[in-house]
């Protein structure tokens, strides 16, 4: 991964509450070669899995693109209620407030391995989540993969210690 990606995320302090550092990424996306480049890094963590699976909503952009480059199915992981059908729901902590995810329930077979992609690991409370989320549906969350981390939040060691089967990724390093 070009290290010179990093200068692309802008840093936006006490946004969405005061004393949050928010990461955006949307200078990096702007980048045609950038984006590109950074999905086909991800693509190349998918290579032993069956699905990609984004987390919503950053996790979408990447998560789509690399499905497609992977030829791997997608698993779009959404906010609570913005899914048709029988799902499959968790709540978790985060960074500032609560919040659930949910899947459709029964749409993947069971036993799928999966990759996991989103955009900044924090705390690793929806990372944790995401996690969950999957192995109820019968899944088999193989790796997760972020574009960057915010190691100050202990994200990793949270992943790490709940979900140690797991391998954790990022492209770019701090």
């Amino acid at each position: 991964m070009d290290p010179a990606l990093n200068n692309l995320i802008r840093i936006i302090p006490d946004f969405p509450k005061p004393g949050i550092i928010f990461k955006d990424i949307t200078p990096l996306l702007a980048e045609p070669a950038a984006f590109k480049s950074c999905c086909e890094d991800f693509a190349k963590l998918a290579a032993s899995v069956d699905y990609i699976a984004g987390i919503e909503a950053r996790g979408f952009i990447f998560g789509a693109a690399v499905s497609a480059i992977s030829k791997k199915g997608f698993i779009p992981i959404r906010k609570s209620g913005k899914l048709p059908g029988a799902t499959l729901s968790v709540s978790y902590d985060l960074e500032y407030g609560q919040a659930s995810l949910e899947i459709h329930k029964d749409l993947i077979p069971r036993g799928s391995k999966v990759l996991v992609i989103d955009d900044v690991l924090a705390t690793g409370g929806t990372a944790c989540a995401a996690i969950d989320l999957l192995l109820m549906a019968g899944l088999q969350p193989i790796s997760i993969a972020f574009l960057l981390e915010i190691p100050s939040l202990g994200g990793k060691s949270r992943i790490a210690s709940t979900h140690p089967q797991i391998q954790i990724q990022t492209l770019l390093a701090e």
